[in-house]
């Protein structure tokens, strides 16, 4: 699988948007995107008026780059929403956030989601109390996800439990700090989720 080793923030001035795709170091100024928003490369400072395919697109990437997925796991999730009663667009966005490497991320025991993907593929987590190291599994209303116990000395997940207060846990999540152990209490819905993504320019990019 393709894997992007550029800086992050180029990414995020590619989208013009700041995705915190670096964590904890993304909030106090610390972000390059904070001091030029400019697009990438030589002629960056041009951005012309977008067109309705332009910004359909925008939207498709920069929310897939948030999520940090390549574009075939990406569309596998949009035909999976596609098939679910209700609102497509909602529908994707819900999936995306059930992600056990979201989940992680979400409860604060990683500083981001390409830290806590890397920490879920190397087995630090449980769910219900089973190993589960497939990033892209889906955690259900109930179930409890855990940091292993032989893990709960690793450096990443201390630092980032203690800097959870910064960002905050989701109302549809449980936190557990000091039992190191995170629970979904209910389903997000779509007003749990970013109100800046406009969803439906991703499901007509795909209807095209």
């Amino acid at each position: 699988m393709a894997r992007y080793t550029d800086a992050s923030c180029r990414i995020c001035r590619r989208e013009n948007s700041k995705l915190f795709l670096k964590g904890d170091r993304c909030y106090g100024g610390k972000c390059s995107y904070d001091r030029r928003q400019t697009a990438p490369g030589a002629h960056g400072g041009r951005r012309g008026k977008p067109t309705e395919y332009g910004l359909m697109l925008r939207e498709k990437q920069k929310v897939k780059r948030s999520y940090g997925l390549q574009e075939k796991q990406f569309r596998a999730f949009f035909e999976k929403a596609e098939r679910q009663k209700g609102i497509t667009g909602g529908n994707l966005l819900i999936l995306l956030e059930r992600r056990l490497d979201n989940i992680v991320f979400r409860l604060g025991f990683a500083n981001s989601r390409t830290q806590a993907r890397q920490l879920v593929s190397h087995g630090h987590f449980r769910v219900n109390g089973r190993k589960v190291d497939i990033p892209s599994y889906l955690v259900k209303s109930g179930d409890e996800v855990a940091v292993r116990e032989k893990s709960r000395e690793v450096e990443l997940v201390k630092n980032s439990l203690d800097a959870v207060g910064r960002r905050g846990v989701p109302t549809w999540l449980e936190l557990n700090k000091e039992g190191f152990v995170g629970k979904l209490k209910d389903l997000p819905t779509r007003a749990d989720i970013s109100p800046t993504i406009n969803e439906q320019l991703i499901v007509e990019f795909y209807s095209k």
